[in-house]
């Protein structure tokens, strides 16, 4: 029997919701590894919604889970209705929407705070010994709520100009928690916490390197699981 596996969106698109090529990305991984997903997103008011033509804020309100439900063919719960003991892994794609929708990282950095049913999904997995996957931005959740774990989110420095937001990395490090550098193809296995992190779009790399380094985490998500 296949594992089972919450995914967790945080709106459509990268700017101001979650990032599709990596949410793509992870339900073809779980699909090929055999495991039976289910989507959430929380139901909320997007911070700000972004006109990905021109980059520029559009004066519109968006919810966060009818715009997940574009990425999700319709076929999405609520967050609040995610119960931790239906499930044996939780995996959550990035995207701007993370740092925006999910907590407030994009304006307040490690002074963030993290949306209520985000917290408890990710403390109920964490108590029940379940792994947790995150990609791209999204390991700053874990950093956030789980302090002293291991995540990755690429490098901490600029290496060749491919990390350019290299910065997060000690941003991590100012919360107690240790960034583990790692190259786009990799994901890193905090073993103790059961958290698999990979840095994804936090580089800058061909699409096929940041779809094998998500497969890498689903891979060990799912290993765990």
């Amino acid at each position: 029997m296949g594992k089972r596996v919450a995914i967790v969106l945080a709106g459509c698109g990268v700017f101001d919701g979650s990032e599709i090529h990596e949410a793509s990305a992870v339900l073809v991984h779980l699909s090929r590894g055999g495991a039976e997903v289910k989507i959430f997103a929380p139901n909320i008011e997007q911070r700000d919604v972004v006109n990905h033509l021109k980059g520029s804020p559009a004066e519109e309100k968006r919810n966060v889970l009818v715009e997940s439900a574009r990425l999700a063919r319709g076929n999405i719960q609520d967050l609040a209705e995610l119960k931790a003991s239906e499930f044996d892994a939780v995996i959550f794609p990035g995207g701007f929407g993370v740092a925006k929708n999910l907590c407030s990282w994009a304006v307040d950095g490690k002074d963030c705070t993290v949306n209520e049913h985000v917290n408890s999904t990710l403390q109920a997995f964490h108590s029940a010994k379940k792994p947790i996957g995150l990609c791209c931005i999204s390991p700053v959740l874990a950093a956030k709520v789980f302090p002293g774990c291991e995540v990755t989110v690429g490098q901490d420095k600029n290496v060749d100009g491919r990390f350019p937001d290299a910065e997060t990395a000690s941003a991590i490090a100012e919360l107690g928690c240790k960034h583990i550098c790692k190259n786009v193809n990799e994901s890193h296995v905090d073993k103790a916490n059961k958290i698999v992190t990979t840095c994804a779009f936090m580089c800058k790399a061909p699409l096929h390197e940041i779809f094998d380094g998500i497969g890498t985490m689903v891979q060990e998500v799912l290993k765990l699981a």
